[in-house]
């Protein structure tokens, strides 16, 4: 095998690893130099926001660099902004304003890093000769593996070692990813033009003609609706119902078992597909990850036991893990090459904020109507997604062509 695939995976894994840690460590290392609980927050809102808008419009910018570059800067910018928290705090010491700075910082690298990386991954396949479908499964798989290991590091290194030594361990990580990342030629990452692409454009009219093809296609506004239906559904149930019901039911040790029995089924289900994606036809896929993430969120919203949670978690984590694998397949064979940075820098970004205006409803929903109604409401979205995607004409037909035109290509004018 050539190593651009394994540098590929390994800087994606060390990447999402980094981001993991600090999402734990960093608000415990502010409450530690600030004691400020709503400095914590603060902080939190603040660098969501950035992170949103630099989704948004910093697409323009990945269609247009090399993606191995765009992969590697915005890497070494989320390094750069963590490393300087411990300098800061050496010369004039640490308070919420240098953390709000950096944090803001950072979240400049974050959701255009991912993108970056995403948009990268299609010229690896070509160049490996990999399959599209081992590819994918084995990064979601990866992804999973960071989600359960990185809170785990996290908290260990806190009980361990100072907040400084933790900051520095986490932009190691993700300084890590960027040198990984130059293992893969540089020729990988350039942007191939469609044949029938416009001259090029001014930055505005790039990123307009993006969202118009994200918005006319409609198999894109399904799989983007999808995914975000996904996390809509998915981050309340993590965030605020399952630790609502643990701590009612006297289990707040539980959650952490929840939370991992959902990652691991997500590492599973994705190795699976990365396995045997090609051996099933997508259609059978797609069906399986529509009823059984159904089922499973169905499990989960019933909140009959710990146990049933639990199993519910796992079915969640398989079939999301195998889903979201053949979504990001199909993504790879139907958005034109030089239009990746600009619609799955869109998809990111919405998939990053919208978790926010979850939260809030779902907060007045456990607050006035309680959390076993809450959780049911909470889910009944899903079954709008699985009647959806079940009998929309525009996820029919999701074979390979035969002749490995990319579909994105024309997907506009045909679906």
């Amino acid at each position: 095998m050539r190593i651009a695939p394994v540098a590929y995976l390994a800087s994606y894994f060390l990447s999402l690893l980094g981001n993991s840690v600090a999402a734990v460590a960093l608000p415990l290392i502010v409450l530690q130099s600030t004691g400020s609980v709503l400095g914590a927050g603060i902080l939190a809102a603040a660098t969501a926001v950035p992170a949103v808008v630099a989704g948004l419009f910093m697409g323009v910018v990945i269609d247009r660099l090399n993606r191995r570059t765009s992969s590697v800067v915005t890497d070494l910018v989320s390094a750069a902004s963590l490393a300087a928290l411990p300098i800061v705090d050496l010369v004039t010491g640490l308070d919420i304003g240098w953390f709000i700075l950096f944090g803001v910082i950072g979240s400049l690298g974050d959701v255009p890093g991912l993108t970056a990386r995403e948009a990268l991954l299609p010229a690896v396949v070509r160049y490996s000769g990999a399959s599209s479908e081992r590819l994918v499964g084995f990064r979601e798989a990866l992804g999973a593996l960071a989600l359960i290991v990185g809170p785990a590091a996290a908290g260990t290194l806190m009980a361990f070692l100072p907040g400084s030594a933790v900051i520095w361990l986490t932009a190691a990580a993700s300084g890590a990813a960027a040198l990984v990342t130059l293992l893969i030629p540089g020729r990988v990452g350039v942007i191939t033009p469609r044949v029938d692409a416009a001259p090029e454009a001014g930055g505005w009219r790039m990123l307009r003609d993006g969202w118009r093809m994200l918005l006319r296609t409609p198999f894109l506004v399904v799989t983007t609706g999808l995914g975000l239906i996904t996390v809509l559904v998915l981050a309340p149930l993590q965030g605020l119902i399952l630790p609502v019901y643990v701590t009612l039911v006297g289990r707040p040790e539980m959650l952490g078992f929840v939370l991992s029995a959902l990652a691991i089924g997500m590492l599973v289900g994705g190795t699976v597909f990365a396995v045997l994606g090609r051996r099933a036809s997508r259609r059978v896929w797609l069906i399986v990850g529509l009823l059984g993430n159904a089922a499973g969120f169905v499990v989960i919203g019933t909140l009959a036991s710990i146990e049933a949670v639990l199993v519910g978690a796992v079915i969640v984590g398989l079939c999301g893990g195998a889903f979201g694998s053949l979504i990001g397949v199909l993504m790879i064979e139907r958005i034109p090459d030089d239009m990746r940075g600009r619609i799955m820098g869109t998809q990111n970004a919405l998939t990053t904020g919208a978790p926010a205006a979850g939260f809030v409803a779902v907060a007045l929903l456990t607050e006035h109507l309680g959390v076993e109604v809450a959780a049911l409401l909470v889910i009944s979205p899903w079954l709008i997604a699985l009647v959806w995607g079940l009998s929309t004409p525009h996820l029919r037909n999701l074979e390979r062509r035969p002749d490995g035109e990319e579909a994105g290509v024309v997907v506009g004018a045909e679906q």
